[in-house]
């Protein structure tokens, strides 16, 4: 993969709260508030974090759990249709899936960062959204490995 392209325009941003939402948190300054758009769990840290975001709340949980599958893939047709985004970014979990996937259809660009703590393996949201990035991104050397032909960006925390 080439580098990472032009990141400017309208984004949104797609991750599971907790570590997931703080790496992403790290990537916001590339956009301005208002071109941004967030979407995560409802829980406390989110809430707290972006309170002074534009945020549409996800279904929780999504690990193995088809129902939010389908309900977060109705979800990203919604929020894709309303904010028109020039690239969807996320460092996963699940709720990206539906997300990546829906922009690939339509041709929206897509960025994957596979997150901080896993060296040794793949995750399987990495595995699920890899074929539908745009650019794949990897924090360590080593997660190259893992994803030949990643970007590697280094830490974002």
């Amino acid at each position: 993969m080439d580098s990472v392209a032009d990141l400017s325009g309208r984004v949104i941003l797609v991750g599971s709260s907790g570590g997931h939402l703080a790496q992403l948190l790290a990537l916001a300054p590339l956009w301005p508030r208002e071109q941004r758009h967030w979407v995560t769990f409802d829980t406390a840290d989110a809430v707290s974090q972006l309170v002074a975001e534009n945020v549409t709340w996800a279904h929780h949980p999504t690990t193995r759990n088809v129902p939010n599958l389908m309900r977060n893939a109705v979800l990203a047709k919604k929020v894709i249709a309303e904010q028109r985004p020039d690239v969807i970014v996320s460092t996963g979990a699940a709720v990206a899936y539906p997300f990546f996937l829906l922009a690939h259809a339509k041709g929206i660009p897509t960025v994957y960062v596979e997150v901080y703590d896993r060296i040794d393996t793949r995750t399987l949201t990495g595995r699920l959204c890899r074929p539908l990035s745009t650019h794949f991104c990897v924090q360590w050397e080593e997660q190259q490995r893992l994803y030949p032909g990643s970007v590697l960006v280094g830490p974002l925390l």
